[in-house]
């Protein structure tokens, strides 16, 4: 994710995932040009051209200015969690917000101007729907928008579960769930953790649900959600509509893995613990939220098959790799595709591994203070898969926002927002065993033969295919939330009611109408929009097959690693060095060829696993 949580003009990314991309919502709206000779009329729109041309200029020197400084003290508040940062960062964070606000009301003068330039009209609908959380302009309501938004990122960063009847911090809780296998005590912490850090939020989040809505129809929006929606290059209903679309067309994939997990779940358990039909046990799935499955694959790992020959977190350890070591690594995949090493105030400056003396945000995330090359990830590695794998998420945004940073201060972002999450997942893509071959953490002899392939594809099923409807479903949550469609009262069945709908899954026992699980998950409490995620995992797939295709891979699509192709390198940097000057298809077709986004690169890829799982399934009740 990308790395800071200010709310003006900024994306907010905390992880298992990111911060500060300046990742704009934005809808594009062409420039209208007048034919003809020049009228009174025509004198008047040039001068109203001038006039927009240099409010844009003014207004990108200020958000310069102040993303700097603000970026700052974000860093300080999610490196040192006290309650004077806190005050720091909120104050920022309330300057930011009067300033996005100022700039957006300023932008929207100009909605009726002509002959203005595509950049200028770009910038002027960038400055109008880049706000995340928009205050409306009575006195007060910023301060009080970024008092409550701060608070509630703060308690999450404090938040803690129990274990055995221990309290135990976000990011040991979260690498607990994954390797616990006691029914009682996985309760035990998903019950905790959720009751502790998501139920004291409830009444705030209420609270900046109304407040944001105030200032999202001052700026012409039906709601924060239809402002959210409104900026990937098409109508706001339009773009749900999308969602739904790339959803069906990876939908039947998900539910034949949940049909097999379902019944190996129940296998090891017992239908006392987990039914053989019906929705699956959210806390059994290895992960806080389920939203990855991956650490209970040795649960459900087929026989035969399902042992792949190695296992990273102990390639890692058997390597002495230490958290600095795994960043290296990273590094050293996108230098070999010729992109530049990070800079030395990168190893400087960045948090890799958790403060013994103060709370800190663990949530993963990749920063650039400077908008040019002070590049920073903050994170609190721990030597294992997942770490090391996000590790290369995490740089893929850090080289993303280092390929832009020549355009002006508006276009610093990907094409959109899921383009940013997309890149270091796509690279993650090719960390397959040949790659790990290449970089000497495993050895030849043990490179998994094809008889192994189903195994390599579930693992990371486990995760790429189980993360789809979790993706989807946190923000079609907050849309309702903040549509009016889920009311306060039923924020918690609203909750659980999308998550048995679309993952299939339940709480561990049953949940009070007052609780708000939603809190329990970063990116509520972040206030980041969650559409990028579900976005990303669809692009990965697309953009993987497309460098597949370029470098001539004509083996199965899975094995493909494109480690030191320098052309493929040269192509992609291209389309990352575009930033956010072109709408989204054209950066789209610079790489892959196509302007649409698609999930038939992804069924491809896993197409193998799911002729396995339609036979592993066959006489089993399919859905929930």
């Amino acid at each position: 994710m990308t790395g800071r949580t200010f709310l003006i003009l900024t994306r907010t990314f905390p992880s298992g995932y990111c911060a500060r991309m300046k990742t704009l919502i934005r809808r594009v709206a062409l420039a209208c040009w007048l034919a003809g000779s020049v009228s009174s009329d025509a004198q008047t729109a040039t001068a109203s051209s001038a006039e927009a041309a240099d409010f844009v200029t003014r207004a990108e020197h200020e958000l310069t200015v102040h993303s700097v400084l603000a970026g700052r003290a974000e860093w300080i508040n999610s490196t040192y969690l006290t309650e004077d940062t806190d005050a720091i960062a909120a104050e920022f964070g309330a300057r930011g917000t009067e300033l996005s606000v100022r700039l957006a009301k300023g932008a929207a003068k100009f909605d009726n101007t002509q002959g203005l330039s595509f950049d200028v009209r770009r910038k002027l609908v960038f400055l109008k729907q880049g706000l995340v959380l928009p205050a409306p302009d009575r006195p007060g309501a910023a301060t009080e928008l970024n008092l409550i938004a701060t608070g509630l990122q703060s308690a999450y960063g404090k938040g803690k579960g129990t274990l055995n009847g221990q309290p135990i911090n976000g990011s040991d809780i979260e690498a607990a769930m994954g390797t616990e296998r006691d029914p009682d005590k996985l309760k035990e912490m998903w019950t905790s953790w959720h009751n502790n850090v998501g139920g004291p939020m409830r009444e705030d989040y209420t609270r900046l649900v109304t407040i944001a809505n105030e200032g999202a129809t001052e700026l012409g929006y039906r709601d924060v959600g239809a402002l959210w929606r409104s900026g990937y290059d098409m109508p706001a209903d339009e773009f749900a509509r999308e969602m739904d679309r790339l959803w069906f067309q990876v939908k039947p994939l998900y539910d034949q893995l949940h049909c097999y997990v379902r019944a190996k779940l129940n296998q090891h358990y017992g239908e006392a613990v987990q039914p053989a039909n019906g929705p699956i046990r959210a806390d059994l799935l290895g992960n806080m939220w389920a939203q990855e499955w991956g650490n209970i694959y040795d649960l459900v790992a087929p026989a035969g098959v399902g042992d792949v020959g190695y296992d990273l977190t102990e390639l890692l350890v058997s390597k002495n790799y230490d958290p600095i070591q795994m960043v290296r690594a990273g590094e050293g995949f996108y230098t070999s595709l010729g992109m530049p090493p990070l800079p030395q105030t990168f190893w400087e400056r960045s948090q890799f591994v958790k403060p013994r003396d103060r709370e800190v945000v663990c949530h993963a995330s990749a920063w650039d203070i400077d908008n040019r090359d002070d590049l920073r990830i903050k994170m609190c590695i721990k030597v294992n898969a997942d770490d090391f794998i996000t590790i290369h998420h995490e740089l893929g945004h850090n080289y993303y926002q280092r390929a832009y940073n020549q355009q002006p201060f508006l276009y610093l972002s990907g094409a959109h927002d899921g383009f940013h999450e997309a890149i270091g997942d796509f690279i993650a893509l090719s960390t397959t065993p040949e790659y790990l071959v290449q970089i000497g953490l495993l050895d030849s002899s043990r490179v998994p033969s094809a008889d192994k392939d189903i195994g390599l594809l579930l693992r990371q099923a486990m995760d790429k295919v189980a993360f789809l409807p979790f993706g989807l479903l946190m923000d079609k949550w907050r849309w309702s939330v903040f549509d009016g469609s889920i009311q306060p009262e039923a924020y918690e069945t609203g909750w659980n009611d999308l998550r048995l709908r679309y993952q299939g899954i339940v709480p561990p026992g049953e949940r009070p109408a007052n609780a708000f699980d939603p809190g329990a998950k970063y990116h509520i409490p972040g206030n980041t929009p969650y559409a990028r995620y579900f976005l990303a995992r669809i692009l990965q797939f697309q953009f993987f097959k497309a460098a597949a295709d370029q470098a001539g891979w004509t083996g199965p699509l899975h094995r493909c690693s494109f480690y030191g192709n320098k052309a493929i390198g040269e192509r992609l940097n291209k389309m990352l060095a575009m930033g956010a000057s072109r709408p989204w298809p054209e950066a789209l077709e610079a790489f892959t060829g196509s302007r649409q986004m698609d999930g038939s690169a992804m069924i491809a890829y896993f197409q193998p696993l799911m002729t396995w799982l339609k036979e592993q399934n066959r006489g089993r009740d399919l859905g929930w």
